[in-house]
């Protein structure tokens, strides 16, 4: 076999996910991925400003303030009315700055944030019709695409959001956005580790790499991964995910008493407002991830109109996703901000070790069960090694401390 006849098989492969192109490519497919997109990409779009907006009336809520009340009912149009002057206001690009990548950052944080939410299943009844559509002759999924390494494709873009942090700092030719791009950076790619470890316990229950197919493996609510995975992994991957969000408590990437204003201190107008829009996109689009991988995604009861089953999905999608916004706000609005030193041993030191340990376990129980192994004693011997690593890991911890101590000349 050549290598453009592999190429082109394994093309081939990838687009035949969706059964949208299992008779091929035509003007008619090309038109309907098309809209796809443009939903998408619109719906997101608006979702960011509902969520500006809800985050800001929500925590004026908790603490016993109006908050926007002028701009729109109820100051629904307040995101819009801040966008515009953002775009009208003057844009600053400094002396000493390497203009093309200054200029390219903000994009660099932005457009993985969409390509993350475009592999996601947002509805589809997948109890009775695998997650599949049929509109006017054509039957699709109710995402844009499903590639077979869609979760792969999934880390690889929320990696990419470090460079558009890292260069925005650097790029800016001053001292304190290069301190805040190299800390975001640091925090960013510490808490992967741990995100990593977490999205290999689903991978191993679902046995495979497509969210569509993470999604319908979930298609009875028993079987989410939040039970299949025993609760810990999504608790690493809620409190990683909200380290790489730069969410309170682990904002330190804008601790404006520390480093002025972090890595956008130098960016103004439309390019600041990129930035900002980029950081709740990722909210969005992280937490529409976790009802993908841990809840089932659109999975859910449909009590009547079961004709209509694949809306009953975006309803029940959109139930899961509220909740986990209401969980990122209600953070911001509850939890202090952890020192740095803080943040890192959570992440090094906690996070990882757990993560680590569960999958290790969650490994053990289904290999006991394909060679039979008996489950008490698979359990006791779990526990045992897990105690052990537990106590090495204390063990190393607290010397490193005492060293640590004692170069400082504290007893």
């Amino acid at each position: 076999m050549t290598i453009a006849t592999l190429l082109s098989s394994t093309a081939g492969a990838m687009i035949a996910v969706d059964p949208l192109f299992v008779g091929g490519v035509g003007l008619e497919e090309v038109l309907i991925v098309l809209g796809k997109v443009l939903v998408a990409f619109v719906l997101l779009l608006v979702s960011v400003m509902l969520m500006i907006w809800f985050e800001r009336k929500l925590i004026s809520d908790f603490q016993n303030r109006i908050g926007p009340s002028v701009a729109g009912p109820f100051g629904i149009l307040q995101t819009l009315a801040d966008g515009i002057k953002l775009f009208f206001k003057e844009d600053l690009i400094p002396d000493r700055s390497d203009r093309f990548v200054f200029k390219l950052a903000p994009y660099l944080s932005l457009v993985p944030a969409f390509l993350v939410f475009a592999v996601v299943p947002i509805g589809g009844d997948f109890d009775n019709s695998a997650g599949s559509v049929t509109w006017g002759g054509n039957t699709t999924y109710l995402q844009v695409a499903d590639p077979p390494v869609g979760v792969l494709f999934v880390l690889a873009m929320s990696s990419m959001a470090v460079y558009g942090i890292m260069l925005a700092g650097w790029s800016s030719g001053s001292k304190y956005p290069l301190l805040g791009s190299v800390r975001a950076s640091a925090q960013m790619v510490s808490y992967e580790a741990a995100l990593g470890l977490a999205l290999l316990a689903v991978l191993l229950k679902s046995g495979s790499l497509s969210t569509h197919d993470i999604v319908a493996a979930q298609a009875d609510g028993w079987r989410w991964n939040i039970w299949m995975t025993a609760f810990v992994p999504f608790i690493v991957f809620l409190i990683a995910t909200t380290a790489e969000l730069n969410r309170p408590p682990f904002d330190l990437v804008e601790a404006e008493q520390e480093i002025v204003g972090g890595f956008h201190t130098e960016y103004s107008s439309i390019r600041f407002a990129l930035f900002f829009l980029a950081e709740f996109m990722n909210v969005i689009t992280m937490s529409a991830i976790m009802v993908t991988l841990f809840f089932g995604g659109p999975d859910g009861p449909i009590p009547f109109f079961e004709s209509v089953g694949w809306l009953w999905g975006i309803i029940w999608f959109s139930i899961k996703l509220f909740a986990f916004l209401f969980t990122f706000v209600w953070f911001r609005a509850t939890l202090p901000r952890l020192r740095y030193d803080q943040l890192m041993d959570l992440g090094w030191k906690l996070l990882i070790p757990l993560a680590l340990g569960w999958l290790l376990i969650l490994a053990a129980f289904d290999i006991g069960k394909d060679e039979g192994w008996n489950v008490i004693a698979t359990f006791a011997g779990c526990a045992v090694v897990l105690a052990v690593m537990g106590g090495l890991l204390s063990v190393a911890v607290r010397s490193a401390r005492e060293k640590r101590l004692a170069g400082e000349g504290i007893d």
